[in-house]
């Protein structure tokens, strides 16, 4: 009874909950795709640039590339729980954001049969050359 009176009170939070869980689902299913399939084939195994090669636009566009990737996880990790795909969404916002550490975070979820196989399908389907991973995965 005191869970039921609960749940009416807080109705709002769970219709806001409902809304955010079908807006995180399309857009997993409209975005991750493009950006899966538009990634470098050769992004796993190319050195990175250093921040201090940057000029000011680039410099610009790599902190709004940060703060996307921050919000990729952080949805990512809601659509554990939520419907969407979850890992998948960390891994991108993993290869999005910079520091320390990074490449062995992205190789660490492309051990996953599950996410490998996703990738590989997706680019397969758009006609895309296949991600070349480094050995050992």
């Amino acid at each position: 009874m005191v869970l039921l009176n609960w749940v009416k009170a807080n109705e709002s939070i769970f219709a806001l909950m409902g809304v955010l869980s079908l807006g995180l689902f399309l857009v997993s299913l409209l975005i991750f795709p493009l950006i899966i399939i538009y990634l470098p084939h050769d992004y796993f195994v190319r050195p990175t640039p250093g921040i201090m090669t940057l000029n000011p636009l680039r410099l610009v566009l790599r902190i709004l590339k940060n703060v996307f990737g921050v919000f990729l996880i952080i949805a990512g990790i809601l659509m554990l729980f939520l419907p969407g795909q979850g890992l998948l969404s960390i891994l991108l916002g993993v290869s999005l954001i910079n520091f320390p550490g990074k490449r062995g975070l992205e190789l660490r979820f492309l051990r996953s049969v599950r996410v490998r196989r996703t990738i590989a399908w997706m680019r397969h389907k758009a006609d895309r050359e296949p991600v070349i991973l480094p050995d050992g995965i």
